[in-house]
């Protein structure tokens, strides 16, 4: 089953007519996990048909308003709708600036390594630079392992002994032991990584290594890099530098400043190739991908 990925809003710091604040959704599973919060984002999730009653996670990347807003109105329309449990994941200082307490609302101050874990997934959080706790996301499905089962068979392999070896690593079959590494190979999760606000970042490289989906933000063209270096922003070839040196398969830029009008995505995506030479998108407002 397809991870989907839906746009919710690409603007960078202040919306356009075309584009709306920063926000995208991801469906695992009938599970919708939120990486920020901009302002409008519920019309959005309505009209892209996102259901927020799939809602359960919400992760804010840095206490910039154009990235958290919206949280606001959510969590109201939560409350109305009485929600079970709503749990946010925000930068230290996010808890007191909400007015009110809410016993369905649970605040998760944000940190390095792994923030979630499910059943068949882990969210894990990485710094980034812009300034300030500003953070980026990776989200990892779980590594599987698959068998070779005409070697397997033919060293004895059948029945229950396929689980007692992949919870073994080992077992014993006509007096030989067998390891699970003879029989069997590690098929690697599906990888999404977001970058959050920053300038171009190692950090980022390390964290994003071999991602199946790289959304990494590209505020400026190269024309505005001194700009984007001022304000702690990406250019879109510094986005497929990035890509480039993690190995990403796809790399979809983001967060696009609204002096940019949608006929120049063609200037974006030509830029990022001039590094990486996969798969460049620019997001769009209801813009969805399968991963």
């Amino acid at each position: 089953m397809p991870a989907i990925i839906t746009f919710l809003g690409t603007s960078g710091s202040i919306p356009s007519v075309d584009r709306g604040m920063p926000s995208f959704a991801l469906n695992w599973q009938g599970e919708v996990f939120l990486f920020d919060a901009g302002e409008g984002f519920q019309r959005q999730m309505m009209r892209y048909r996102v259901g927020y009653g799939s809602v359960k996670h919400v992760f804010v990347s840095h206490l910039h308003l154009d990235h958290f807003i919206g949280v606001y109105g959510f969590i109201e329309t939560l409350r109305i709708a009485n929600f079970k449990k709503l749990f946010v994941y925000a930068p230290r200082g996010f808890e007191r600036l909400l007015v009110n307490k809410w016993d369905f609302l649970e605040i998760k101050e944000l940190r390095e390594g792994e923030i979630l874990r499910g059943a068949d997934y882990s969210v894990y959080a990485f710094r980034v630079k812009h300034g300030g706790r500003a953070f980026g996301f990776v989200f990892k499905e779980k590594d599987r392992i698959k068998f070779d089962e005409k070697k397997a068979k033919g060293l004895g392999i059948k029945g229950r002994l396929f689980s007692e070896i992949e919870k073994k690593g080992e077992v014993f079959v006509n007096g030989r032991k067998v390891l699970l590494s003879e029989v069997s190979w590690v098929k690697p999760g599906r990888k999404i990584v977001y970058s959050g606000d920053t300038s171009e970042d190692e950090n980022v490289v390390r964290h994003a290594m071999d991602a199946d989906v790289l959304i990494h933000e590209a505020t400026f063209l190269e024309e505005h890099r001194k700009e984007a270096e001022e304000r702690m922003h990406s250019t879109a070839a510094q986005a497929g530098k990035v890509a480039a040196m993690c190995r990403a398969k796809t790399l979809i830029l983001t967060h696009i400043s609204p002096r940019y009008h949608l006929s120049e995505e063609q200037k974006f995506i030509k830029e990022a190739r001039e590094y990486f030479k996969g798969n460049v998108l620019v997001a769009r407002d209801g813009m969805v991908v399968e991963v």
